[in-house]
Formats: C-alpha cells, sequence, structure tokens
C-alpha cells in the first residue's frame, strides 16, 4: 500500500510518497499527541478523586475520635460513679468505727474514724487529679483497715476476757443446798471442810460452765464422781462433781453458759446435786462471791 501527496504553488511542485510503514509511524505519532493533549483533563479528575478519599479517611478518624472521646467520658463518668460510691462505703466505716469506739469505752482521739472527708467526688476531674484522689483513697482504706483490725482485737480480748469471766450458777434449775466452809460431813458426822458449793435439782439437769476455758479434767476422780474441771486462765480454775454423765472431754474449749454434763449422784453424794468449786492457783475460794457477781465487778 503506497499514498501520494502533491502539493503544487505558482513557483513549486511537491510530490510525497507515504508508504504503509511511515503512514503507521505518523497514526502512532497523532494518536500520542492526542493522549498528551488530554492528560492535563486526566490528572485533575485524578486529584479531585485523591482529596475526596483523603477527606473520607479524615472524616472516619473524626467519627472515631469523637467515638472515643465519648466512650472516655463514659468510662470516666463511670469511674468517678465509682469512687463516689467507695467513699460512701468509707463513711459508713467510719461511723460504725465511731459506734464501736464509743461501745467499748476506748479513747476515740486513738482513732481517726471522726475525720472528715473533705473531699468529695462531685465534679469531673482530670486524669492527674483522678489518679491523685484514687491513690488518697486508696491510703483511708488502708489505713480504716488497720485500725478495724486493731478495734476487732481490742474487742476480742475484752469479749474473750468476759466470756472467761466466772460469774452466774453451774446449773439452770435447782437452788443451792450446802455453802462453802466447815460442816457436818454427812458421811462421818464429824466436822469438815466444805471445799465448795453443792447445787441441788433433779437428775439429768443440765451442768452449765461458768465460763469459757479448756477442760483439763474430764473423769472419774475419787470423792467427786464424775468430774469437769475447766481452767479459765489467770490461775483460775473450776470444778463440776457429781455428775450422771459428761458432754465435754479433755481438750475441748467451752463457752460460758455451755452444758458440759448431767446433773447426777455418783461419787461420795447422798443426793442429786452439783459439787461446784472455785480454784486459784490451786487453792480453794468460796465460790459465792463468784455466784452473785455483779456484771463488770
Amino acid at each position: 500500500m503506497k499514498l501520494t501527496l502533491l502539493f503544487r504553488s505558482k513557483e513549486k511542485k511537491l510530490v510525497l510518497n507515504i508508504n504503509k510503514q511511515k503512514l503507521t509511524l505518523a497514526l502512532v505519532a497523532v494518536c500520542g499527541i492526542f493522549l498528551v493533549s488530554s492528560r492535563s483533563t486526566s490528572s485533575l479528575e485524578e486529584d479531585i478523586v485523591r482529596i475526596h478519599y483523603a477527606k473520607s479517611g479524615f472524616d472516619e478518624q473524626a467519627n472515631e475520635l469523637d467515638s472515643l472521646k465519648t466512650s472516655t467520658e463514659q468510662r470516666m463518668t463511670g469511674m468517678m460513679l465509682k469512687l463516689a460510691e467507695i467513699e460512701s462505703e468509707m463513711q459508713h466505716l467510719d461511723l460504725l468505727g465511731e459506734r464501736l469506739v464509743a461501745e467499748a469505752n476506748l479513747n476515740p482521739e486513738e482513732f481517726s474514724f471522726s475525720e472528715d472527708l473533705s473531699q468529695e467526688v462531685v465534679t469531673p476531674l482530670a486524669k492527674d487529679d483522678l489518679l491523685i484522689k484514687m491513690q488518697s483513697m486508696l491510703e483511708q482504706i488502708q489505713n480504716k483497715s488497720v485500725q478495724l483490725s486493731a478495734l476487732e482485737s481490742l474487742m476480742l480480748s475484752r469479749h474473750i476476757q468476759d466470756e472467761s469471766r466466772l460469774e452466774g450458777k453451774p446449773i439452770k434449775s435447782g437452788w443451792l443446798s450446802s455453802y462453802y466452809g466447815v460442816r457436818k460431813d454427812p458421811f462421818t458426822g464429824k466436822p469438815a471442810l466444805h471445799k465448795g458449793l453443792d447445787f441441788a435439782g433433779k437428775e439429768g439437769e443440765p451442768v452449765i460452765s461458768t465460763g469459757s476455758g479448756i477442760v483439763t479434767w474430764a473423769g472419774s476422780r475419787y470423792g467427786y464422781g464424775n468430774l469437769v474441771e475447766i481452767n479459765h486462765g489467770n490461775g483460775l480454775t473450776t470444778r463440776y462433781g457429781h455428775n450422771k454423765s459428761l458432754n465435754v472431754k479433755i481438750g475441748d474449749v467451752v463457752t460460758k453458759g455451755q452444758n458440759i454434763a448431767v446433773m447426777g449422784n455418783t461419787g461420795r453424794s447422798t443426793g442429786a446435786h452439783v459439787h461446784y468449786e472455785v480454784i486459784r492457783k490451786g487453792k480453794q475460794l468460796d465460790p459465792l462471791p463468784f455466784v452473785y457477781r455483779k456484771k463488770g465487778s
């Protein structure tokens, strides 16, 4: 294939012969010129697309940031409410501590339960302020915990002393039938020292401990029949003799008022009763002052 172009003028005549290869090159060149000329329009559209994409990304990040801000504010509000709840509980503990100190007749100045919590969690706090508040409350809680433990120990010690304190009768029902001191022995008829009190009653009635302590004897002993002996500390011991049967054994810890035996008539006895002794450092005392002892004396 061949293309002939003829150009004429008054002075000259030009004949141009273009073969297939040259025609193809010319067409490619023309297409290239068109592509280059249209490049500016395509670049502007691409820039607009890029700007729109970037804007969409920023909008998405802004939404995420706003959601994070809302979530953080909600968590902060929740923490503030929790701190307020903890502070309210601390105030209740303070009131309880004050009441216990008063009931135990202790010096309130030795405890800080009455201290006023001047800073209340009622307004939003900055992060640093919130951390400081939390640390302060933690220290207060630890301090109050130590004081409550000390108060518990004091009251427990006082309770143990009250429980081990001897008072009252060793029976729930019955009557005092024989006093401490010299009396006529029911078996020999001769004067003899009666080293305790006798409480008579019906066989089978409960015998109770007059104070808390540890059982150091639970079994038969000459003259006493079935005997229970309790060590109450501070050198004090009580004995409960002539029982029909025993409800405790050696090593048992008993409390005041606990049923330790059943009233009987065993050993050197003439009828159902409890022989009750109070011993201090190995010496028998008259139990009567302990039986009718007033509380707190």
